[in-house]
């Protein structure tokens, strides 16, 4: 279970995960030891599996960004699994439940790129796409 120091701590590592030790601690009232050694036992307990980087797609040329829903043909869940996992453009995808059976999230630097990719798999499963045109709501923690 987290407490409260716990939530603030990723609250904080979750909006900027290259704040130094010194800050964090100081941020939630600990000492740095004592701040290092929670977040130490976080990340022992799975809670923290990592630290990331935000890249602005954009401004390294992925101008399109593209949600894919795609529904395998008979036959064929385990090979368009393996395909959408090759993707390079592909940067997350869920396998759902419902008519689909995954949606993709494509970055993409044109239009002919998206072609391309979609139609490497358009023998093997049917895909409905849609261009995304904003974020109103950034990836976040969702309530700890």
């Amino acid at each position: 279970m987290l407490d409260e120091i716990d939530i603030r701590m990723l609250t904080l590592l979750s909006n900027n995960a290259r704040v130094s030790l010194k800050e964090l601690a100081g941020a939630v009232g600990l000492s740095s030891p004592s701040a290092a050694e929670r977040l130490r036992k976080l990340e022992e307990r799975g809670v923290v599996e990592g630290y990331a980087v935000a890249i602005n797609h954009a401004a390294v040329g992925y101008t399109l960004q593209a949600i894919v829903r795609v529904r395998p043909l008979p036959g064929q869940l385990h090979i368009v699994e393996r395909l959408i996992q090759e993707l390079p453009q592909c940067v997350e995808c869920d396998k759902v439940t419902g008519d689909d059976c995954f949606i993709a999230r494509l970055y993409l630097r044109s239009m002919e790129e998206l072609d391309t990719v979609l139609d490497g798999i358009a023998e093997r499963a049917q895909t409905n796409t849609s261009l995304v045109k904003s974020t109103p709501v950034k990836r976040r923690l969702p309530p700890l």
